[in-house]
């Protein structure tokens, strides 16, 4: 039987370009792991990419995940079926543009293959302690 975790993520970018960091927080019964890291020169969305791949990444066994972010680039990819589409069209959007951020969306997917993942949306600066929390770790991260 799998381990049932649950993940919160979150990207942040000083400047979009600019600076950038991310923040994680796996949970599994009451013990509770943060992640972060940071990168030079990136994009918001690469951050959150990396939040997420970064806390697949770190689980040493297949999972059920619940995972949330207040990414919908992160969050409708999966529920909405972009990947799938971007998939069967060679990594090209509707318009016939290349996707970008398509090293990081190959990842994500072999990421989630090692495990059975739910993607959740949650509102980001609100009231959910979790969010709130990977979103202070990804500032933080962003000053080294």
């Amino acid at each position: 039987m799998q381990k049932k975790i649950t993940i919160y993520t979150d990207g942040a970018c000083s400047g979009n370009p600019g600076k950038g960091g991310w923040g994680a927080m796996l949970m599994y019964g009451s013990a509770v792991r943060e992640l972060s890291g940071h990168s030079p020169a990136t994009t918001n969305n690469r951050m959150e990419l990396t939040a997420a791949i970064e806390a697949l990444r770190a689980l040493k066994e297949p999972c059920t995940v619940d995972l949330y972010s207040d990414s919908s680039y992160v969050v409708n990819a999966f529920r909405e079926g972009w990947l799938d589409r971007w998939q069967r069209n060679s990594w090209k959007t509707a318009a016939k543009k290349n996707v970008e951020n398509t090293d990081l969306w190959k990842e994500i997917l072999e990421q989630t293959a090692r495990h059975r993942v739910t993607f959740h949306k949650v509102k980001g600066h609100s009231d959910n302690p979790y969010n709130n929390r990977c979103d202070e770790l990804a500032r933080q991260a962003i000053q080294k």
